[in-house]
């Protein structure tokens, strides 16, 4: 499928940047700053794509919920009783597969079943893990921790059943290299059931949001808070890089650049060492923590569970993290979005359903143990310094400081830490970057072809917008990288319902020949 509109696409993507970019001369005689001109810009379009994105429902009682939040979790608690909780059932096999029991380097694809986890996991473990769960818990409280936990664990059911059709609908490129997804899937899963120009249209608008995505939440959300995380270490106000944050994004762009250039298997012989290792680093730091105060534990969970289900916190928790928690929570794992199955795709593997099943840890470590994690370090402090009612103020006001509060909550017990969740939260940014450049990448060439000019346009206008990203307010920022990012699922979750039955038929093949011995182990 290609689109032949590239050129004129590129060139409105140069003028829009350009204009950004004006001379600084304009903004004085204005008096405009670089980040007002850039939200003079964007706020207008992302105003619109919010009004489209999170149209909400009323629930009894009068509260309101973004009907896309409903929309992931309704497709989650199918899939998890559809498939026979398959998210709980598989995971030794799953462990077993990730752990390369099964690795045949014979198999098509262009990275192993543990890189392709990696590369994944790198585009879901981000600021999210540590600025999201601070919003859930200032607006639902402690209680929210627990449905956040609920929401990972259903979660690893529409990972699996993406990630298993992103494989299955893979293509094979002339050059050895691999391209799947949803874009894919639905194209040509649901032309096999006669609804060909159905699956066209869901494919379409999915490549387009999964584009925006990647230039919004992928790209310029985590350039964001990395740069304000950057400056409130080097001294605020008075940084070096105060009302310079494109400083920092222009050598990010470069980095990123250098990093992606080389496709899928570049980025995943990176991912496979900074995956582990800041993912590591955070949770040591969040056992030191949890340790630190192992008294209080007890305490902290107890807390947890009493909000989560006392008469008005429970449902305040769990609208606070449907509102709030859980949107930046699927934000950050992003199971039903769609993103992380064209990662997998490219696994080196001849069974969809182990590609599947390896996708499944994804929402457990990205949620169920970061993101708790995090939620305790918060609860055990007391909020830190900032203080619950400070905190709550600060996440109704939507200020985008969330990170400053889980970087209080672990000074509460080292001093030191912020420095260190700065370059945590620097390598969350980076390693989330490089993966969506791949994701976005591969809608890009989806609709405008596997061409080397489609591939190098994509990722110079990628970089340009690391430095965007860098500069411009953070509520703009947030608010087009959700609506981006979101809109995803609405026509990824539509197809996997037509496409779920076929899933569940192989996966019940495939541990028919796992128990007959058809399918060898070969570690």
């Amino acid at each position: 499928m290609k689109i032949n509109t590239m050129p004129r696409l590129i060139a409105a993507l140069s003028t829009l940047f350009l204009a950004l970019m004006q001379v600084p001369a304009r903004a004085q005689q204005t008096e405009l700053t670089f980040d007002d001109r850039i939200n003079s810009v964007m706020e207008p379009i992302t105003g619109a794509i919010m009004k489209v994105i999170f149209f909400e429902l009323t629930l009894p009682g009068g509260r309101s919920v973004p009907f896309v939040l409903i929309w992931l979790l309704l497709g989650a608690l199918i899939f998890t009783v559809y498939f026979r909780f398959v998210n709980i059932r598989a995971i030794r096999h799953t462990i077993e597969v990730v752990r390369g029991k099964y690795d045949n380097p014979a198999h098509a694809g262009e990275v192993s079943h543990f890189q392709a986890l990696t590369a994944a996991l790198s585009g879901t473990v981000g600021v999210g893990n540590i600025a999201g769960v601070a919003f859930a818990v200032s607006l639902g409280g402690p209680g929210a921790t627990f449905w956040m936990i609920l929401a990972g664990l259903l979660g690893m059911s529409s990972k699996f059943v993406e990630c298993t059709l992103g494989t299955k609908y893979r293509r094979q490129n002339p050059d050895g290299s691999v391209s799947g997804g949803p874009m894919y899937y639905l194209r040509d899963g649901l032309k096999k059931q006669g609804k060909a120009g159905l699956g066209k249209v869901l494919a379409i608008i999915f490549a387009v949001a999964c584009i925006g995505g990647s230039f919004g939440g992928g790209n310029m959300v985590q350039i964001n808070q990395a740069t304000q995380q950057l400056i409130e270490v080097t001294g605020g106000e008075a940084s070096f890089l105060a009302g310079q944050g494109w400083m920092f994004g222009a050598v990010m762009a470069v980095v990123v650049g250098l990093i992606i250039i080389g496709g899928i298997r570049s980025i995943a012989r990176v991912t496979d060492k900074v995956v582990p290792l800041m993912v590591g680093i955070y949770v040591a730091g969040a056992l030191v923590v949890i340790f630190g105060n192992l008294g209080a534990v007890p305490g902290a969970f107890a807390t947890i569970f009493e909000s989560a289900f006392s008469p008005d916190a429970a449902y305040g928790g769990l609208i606070g993290v449907l509102i709030v928690g859980f949107q930046r929570a699927a934000f950050s794992n992003e199971a039903g979005i769609g993103s992380a199955s064209i990662a997998h795709s490219a696994a080196k593997t001849d069974e969809p359903i182990s590609e599947g099943l390896v996708a499944l840890l994804e929402p457990f470590i990205d949620t169920v143990v970061i993101c708790t994690m995090t939620a305790l370090v918060i609860v055990i402090s007391g909020y830190g310094s900032i203080g619950q009612e400070a905190a709550m103020l600060a996440a109704q006001a939507k200020e985008l400081q969330a990170i400053e509060l889980t970087s209080s909550a672990f000074e509460q017990t080292m001093s030191w830490f912020p420095v260190v969740l700065s370059v945590a939260v620097i390598l969350f940014a980076l390693s989330t970057m490089i993966s969506w450049s791949y994701y976005g990448l591969k809608a890009w060439t989806f609709l405008f072809g596997e061409s080397r000019a489609s591939d190098v346009s994509y990722k110079v206008i990628f970089c340009l917008f690391v430095v965007v990203g860098s500069a411009i307010s953070a509520s703009s920022v947030f608010d087009f990288g959700d609506a981006m990012i979101f809109a995803m699922c609405f026509p990824n979750v539509l197809g996997l319902y037509f496409l779920a039955s076929e899933v569940r038929a192989d996966l019940q093949d495939y541990f028919r020949r796992i128990r007959s011995g058809e399918i060898q182990r070969f570690g």
